[in-house]
């Protein structure tokens, strides 16, 4: 189940790549940008980000912003927080965290 759901959470997040080529659809973009060695895949930042804040990813966005690839990423915490990562898709850093209570 768990193959599944990150298969569909990968797909939504080769969306929105940022800029497209004429005739060019979001998610070419963004394997464009992979291909071109502009990002890290995706899995790489998911191993980091759900080892270091101790969650499941449920919902991945991938976005184009102020000349940034940017990976938008909620996580779900065993204890129930839920917090959004926007994590730079160039280097993996962590830009900034919010938590809440779900």
């Amino acid at each position: 189940m768990r193959h599944l759901l990150l298969s569909g959470l990968i797909a939504a997040a080769l969306t929105a790549a940022g800029p497209l080529q004429a005739g060019e659809r979001g998610h070419d973009a963004a394997r464009r940008a992979l291909e071109e060695g502009k990002v890290l895949p995706l899995r790489t930042v998911l191993d980091k980000v759900e080892r270091e804040y101790r969650g499941q990813a449920i919902r991945i966005e991938f976005e184009h912003e102020g000349g940034r690839f940017v990976y938008e990423i909620r996580l779900l915490q065993p204890d129930g927080h839920m917090l959004k990562l926007e994590v730079d898709a160039v280097n993996g850093n962590v830009l900034a965290v919010k938590r809440r209570q779900h």
